[in-house]
């Protein structure tokens, strides 16, 4: 899925850094996703494997990604051997969460 087509227009990222925005998110999930489900149509639970600096990692993506994409809201919660990352939106951008879950989960099934 190299094609950015489904980043909405409410994405204030300069277009010419979302593929390097994407691959950072990529290269996360290929690395520690273990699971993911989608507890209600409007979220996305991911659970990632934690270890050193792993925190910080996912803490860092997700508030720069907040940062350009009001409509997300990311939480995460640390635990000893996970993070769980819930992604929620609107029901506008419901189509940009599934994009998103079917982009993550290609990535798990990549590795």
């Amino acid at each position: 899925m190299s094609d950015l087509a489904w980043v909405p227009q409410s994405c204030t990222m300069p277009t010419e850094e979302r593929p390097l925005r994407v691959a950072e998110w990529d290269a996360l999930f290929s690395e520690r996703l273990t699971s993911l489900s989608r507890p209600q149509p409007l979220r996305l639970r991911l659970n990632l494997a934690s270890g050193a600096g792993v925190e910080e990692r996912v803490r860092d993506l997700a508030e720069r990604e907040s940062g350009c994409c009001s409509f997300f809201t990311i939480t995460t919660t640390p635990g000893e051997e996970l993070i769980a990352l819930d992604i929620s939106v609107d029901p506008a951008h419901e189509a940009v969460l599934d994009a998103l879950a079917t982009r993550t989960a290609a990535s798990r099934e990549s590795r």
